[in-house]
């Protein structure tokens, strides 16, 4: 179902409102936010010298650290007493990224979660069970207005107390499901140890992961779990940008359709900063056209991808983003080679002795990077002629992969950590 006209404009009309509201956004920043107006002063930019789409390139970034110098209201187009809402990164690498919404802000939140579950295939037949954790972080509150609009019920489950999680499930004949790929696959684990199958005795026919990378490999695990028949699709936001809602994969799973007339994308070099040509992979930059409260422009993600336009089979025309490769900040550099989580993930996964719970750990011996690979196996043995052979079958396809050597440790099954939130895979020790 495509719930709005807006995902099926032509693409001229599409441009067309794209640059009336990014004149109108570049003139509001321009008068209400100094930060901005100094950055555009400083490249010599006036808002009336946005006269089309191209022009977008000339404005500055914006990044998380000058939202951090701004700490809490310095980016803020309105005042405070506006503001309907107001979220908060946790802050774990230093101060919270703040954002505010307006009650404009707001329905086009809903409305922009409200594209991206039709997409996943929710209708308002749907219970929907919420197990994003419900607080600061977007992503609870953002899914469940979205799916709230379309008309779904909802079971605003949160995080942890899995168990629970599985009884509501059975009970409240849960049909879709909210959680992160990692959680999601978490509760079908523990689903089996409670003697339950989620295949045969649940009825979760649609699941909307997100707040982690969502690789192909991850998908074909959750399908292993929860059954062929489970339509899984990744959607893709950010709390700075708005939350959950600036795109989601359709059926077809040939990428996330981007709401892009709220949220203008563009493809950089993550070193240069340079505007690469349509198709080509780089770092995802997004200028919000339609927010009031903390409306950014050219923000960068961080976040690897590449964009397609051409018009896809649900019948949407918006332009599409791959998956992500990964987060530019997220690499590991490890003897001169580039690094990303993913790409070990996805060796993982395609070994059946192992299940889909690892940690990376990163650390310097001498002068020299050493990495490890600790792995569960999803089997029972004792042979160490088998263990061996698994050790070096994970080992050469990784040494395929990336071109280096890993030390992989094996471990029996339940013995790392479980994450209800995002998953933290990585260690880097090197700089302890």
């Amino acid at each position: 179902m495509i719930w709005s006209k807006q995902e099926v404009l032509p693409r001229e009309e599409m441009q067309k409102l794209q640059l009336s509201r990014l004149k109108e956004t570049v003139k509001r920043v321009y008068e209400n936010v100094p930060p901005y107006r100094a950055k555009m002063d400083e490249v010599g930019l006036k808002p009336e010298d946005i006269k089309s789409l191209d022009d977008l390139k000339k404005l500055p970034f914006t990044t998380k650290q000058d939202m951090r110098d701004n700490y809490p209201f310095g980016l803020f187009a309105v005042s405070k007493d506006k503001l309907l809402r107001i979220h908060a990164s946790s802050g774990t690498t230093g101060k919270p990224t703040v954002v505010g919404y307006t009650k404009n802000d707001m329905d086009m939140w809903t409305e922009c979660v409200s594209r991206i579950a039709c997409m996943g295939g929710a209708t308002e037949k749907d219970v929907a069970q919420i197990c994003f954790g419900y607080g600061m972080f977007t992503g609870a509150l953002g899914l469940h207005y979205g799916l709230e609009n379309i008309g779904a019920t909802i079971v605003p489950s949160s995080t942890g107390n899995s168990e629970k999680q599985i009884m509501y499930m059975k009970d409240f004949e849960t049909s879709l499901l909210v959680a992160t790929p990692s959680y999601a696959l978490r509760l079908a684990e523990v689903a089996r140890e409670m003697g339950i199958d989620p295949k045969k005795d649940l009825k979760v026919k649609i699941g909307l992961v997100g707040s982690e990378l969502l690789t192909d490999a991850m998908r074909a695990e959750m399908h292993k779990y929860w059954g062929d028949d489970m339509l899984v699709t990744s959607n893709y936001g950010m709390s700075e940008l708005v939350g959950p809602g600036v795109s989601g994969e359709c059926e077809y799973l040939d990428g996330m359709h981007i709401n892009e007339d709220f949220f203008l994308p563009e493809i950089i070099n993550p070193e240069t900063g340079e505007v690469l040509p349509e198709g080509e992979k780089g770092e995802l930059v997004i200028t919000c056209i339609k927010k009031e409260g903390i409306p950014l422009i050219r923000y960068r993600t961080k976040d690897i991808t590449r964009l397609n336009y051409a018009p896809c089979k649900c019948g949407r025309t918006t332009v599409r983003m791959d998956n992500l490769s990964g987060r530019s900040d997220d690499m590991l550099k490890i003897r001169g080679v580039n690094v990303f989580p993913s790409q070990i993930e996805e060796v993982i996964f395609s070994v059946e002795e192992l299940g889909p719970h690892y940690e990376i750990i990163v650390e310097r011996e001498g002068y020299a990077d050493k990495l490890t690979v600790r792995v569960e196996l999803n089997v029972a043995t004792d042979s160490f002629t088998e263990l061996e052979n698994i050790s070096k079958k994970v080992k050469n396809k990784l040494r395929i992969i990336l071109g280096l050597d890993a030390k992989i440790k094996l471990e029996s099954p339940n013995t790392l950590q479980r994450f209800e939130g995002k998953a933290k895979r990585v260690k880097d020790l090197r700089s302890l």
